[in-house]
């Protein structure tokens, strides 16, 4: 019997180790970058995609501390 239950709590852990290697959480957005010019602020974000840094991005104009843009990917 103990031989049986050894073997069937080693089958549940790594049942639940690749359950939950399969189902990772998305990466959230967060601010990568701040600049003073939306042209910088694309240019930025394109580089980013284009090295594999990520794979969308969005410049978003904040008025907090002066007129700037974020890029957030």
């Amino acid at each position: 019997m103990g031989k049986a239950r050894s073997l069937a709590v080693t089958a549940a852990l790594a049942a639940g180790l690749t359950l939950s290697v399969g189902t990772a959480p998305a990466q959230a957005d967060s601010i990568r970058y701040v600049y003073y010019l939306y042209s910088d602020c694309v240019n930025g974000g394109n580089l980013g995609i284009q090295w594999g840094w990520w794979t969308s991005y969005s410049c978003v104009y904040m008025e907090t501390y002066g007129p700037k843009w974020a890029l957030w990917a």
